[in-house]
């Protein structure tokens, strides 16, 4: 009789990545489809949609699973990993010099989508370009992978009122840039 590894909690799934390699692939698989759409959408908002965040996304769970440890009682899989990727996408926007345009836009936006929904995510996606970076890792961190504000606090090394800080300013800021264009949008 087979496990079923879906129904398994974070904590059991891990220590199931140090059983045989039959139950370490079917572990690693079921943490990789639980956590895999929010990490690849934190490095694809913080890195811009470029081939680079594909990089990053996948050394993130590699990294995962060459640098968990048997001590799951104070693991935080989608904090661990999404702190994983933070450091990664830092290091990459650390080592390049120049922003990367986002030109891969429409790949990423459904056909199906009308042009207003995608002009408008183009306009919100190059307008957190134009934020700060520490305001941009918060906002995207709360608003596209849903955070708390501890869990923010804990990824970015920061206090809770400085993470709840970031987010109101990060929000502020893309308001005062985005809203000439909205206006505009309203108009037509």
């Amino acid at each position: 009789m087979g496990i079923n590894f879906k129904h398994l909690t974070d904590g059991e799934l891990v220590l199931k990545l140090k059983s045989s390699k039959k139950e370490a692939e079917a572990a690693f698989t079921e943490l990789y489809n639980r956590y895999s759409p929010m990490v690849h959408a934190y490095c694809m908002r913080v890195v811009d949609y470029s081939e680079h965040a594909e990089d990053i996304f996948q050394e993130t769970f590699i990294r995962f699973y060459n640098n968990v440890t048997n001590d799951v009682r104070e693991l935080n899989v989608p904090g661990f990993l999404i702190t994983i990727a933070r450091n990664l996408c830092l290091n990459y926007k650390r080592d390049k010099k120049n922003n990367v345009s986002i030109d891969e836009l429409d790949n990423v936006i459904a056909d199906h989508q009308n042009y207003e929904k995608k002009e408008l995510l183009d306009l919100i996606t190059r307008g957190l370009e134009l934020i700060d970076d520490d305001l941009r890792e918060a906002f995207v961190l709360k608003e596209y992978n849903g955070m708390q504000y501890n869990e923010i606090a804990e990824i970015c090394n920061i206090t809770v009122v400085n993470a709840k800080s970031r987010v109101f300013r990060a929000k502020q800021k893309l308001k005062s840039i985005l809203q000439p264009y909205l206006n505009d949008l309203q108009k037509n």
